[in-house]
């Protein structure tokens, strides 16, 4: 009896010391490359005017969504990510998103990018993700920018 416990102790240590480590790498390893959005995604533009109902709305859900990792204001410094270690861009700088479209934004809201799962595709009208599009957008343009 005392030697299967033994076993069992020592299989259940291996198992969890194995499970760690991979964890630790995985949190090491660079991010899994995501499909980028395609040519058709990306050129699509932004049917979507910022109005002060459109980013009350999409702010109310990125507060319930997004802000627990990507900050209340798009710091990239959400409660989730600094315990989870992520690295996120700081929205408020412009520089950091400059580069991408609206239709890039708008497909990475939708399908979730990197350890951002699943996206807010299968719960969201399309015209709210765009409102969110246009929000990831103000973050950058705070005080007179």
């Amino acid at each position: 009896m005392r030697r299967n416990a033994i076993l069992w102790g020592t299989a259940l240590l291996l198992g969890l010391g194995i499970g760690f480590a991979r964890q630790k790498d995985n949190a090491q390893a660079p991010e899994a490359a995501q499909p980028p959005a395609s040519a058709d995604d990306a050129a699509k533009k932004n049917p979507v005017k910022p109005t002060p109902e459109g980013l009350a709305e999409a702010k109310r859900l990125y507060g319930y969504h997004c802000a627990m990792c990507h900050g209340k204001d798009g710091d990239g410094k959400g409660d989730l990510a600094v315990s989870m270690d992520l690295k996120l861009h700081d929205w408020r700088d412009p520089t950091t998103i400059e580069k991408m479209t609206d239709g890039e934004l708008f497909y990475i809201i939708t399908n979730g990018r990197g350890k951002m799962v699943g996206g807010e595709g299968d719960r969201t009208k399309e015209q709210t993700r765009w409102n969110l599009v246009n929000l990831v957008r103000s973050f950058g343009k705070k005080s007179g920018t």
